[in-house]
């Protein structure tokens, strides 16, 4: 996964835009399903003691006899990950700055599949979806290359990511 954010402090108030985020297909064990993740229309990757960031995505399925639009959630109803920590950060690069560090989600809720039509109940029950909290996992190893910018009343930085991780 390798997503594209700016941020920074823009006439006193920190703000966040995001800009893109793209990933490869993973194949779901023992099936013939690939899941893609994409972005569902809010990040918020401001640090604080609580956590490293928020990722809402969806996951759109593919394979053998799945519709085009098939997906694990829905904008409206995404999979929310809160990212706690798991690796601190440490410097790959000077120049450009690039940081590594490990995050982990262990407490979000998977919903079911939607846009599916008939498959629906049987990648549900294949996927055991909906899934509750505490049931799923996702650890993920981000490196981010940071790139500083400015202008009269602007002092930012624009950060593209490239995570990788497992889930279960």
């Amino acid at each position: 996964m390798a997503i594209t954010f700016a941020e920074g402090t823009v006439s006193g108030e920190f703000r966040q835009v995001f800009g893109a985020m793209t990933a490869a297909p993973v194949r779901v064990r023992g099936t013939w399903l690939e899941i893609t993740p994409r972005y569902a229309g809010y990040f918020d990757f401001h640090s604080n003691d609580q956590r490293r960031g928020e990722l809402n995505l969806t996951f759109g399925i593919s394979g053998p006899a799945v519709p085009s639009g098939c997906s694990i959630g829905t904008d409206a109803d995404p999979v929310r990950l809160v990212l706690k920590e798991t690796k601190a950060s440490t410097v790959v690069s000077q120049d450009p700055l690039v940081v590594a560090f490990g995050v982990a989600d262990t407490r979000f809720t998977v919903p079911r599949t939607s846009g599916c039509g008939r498959l629906g109940a049987v990648l549900d029950a294949v996927l055991r979806m909906p899934s509750p909290a505490g049931a799923n996992s996702l650890e993920l190893d981000a490196r981010v290359g940071l790139r500083g910018y400015g202008s009269a009343g602007a002092v930012a930085s624009s950060a593209s990511g490239l995570i990788s991780g497992k889930s279960r």
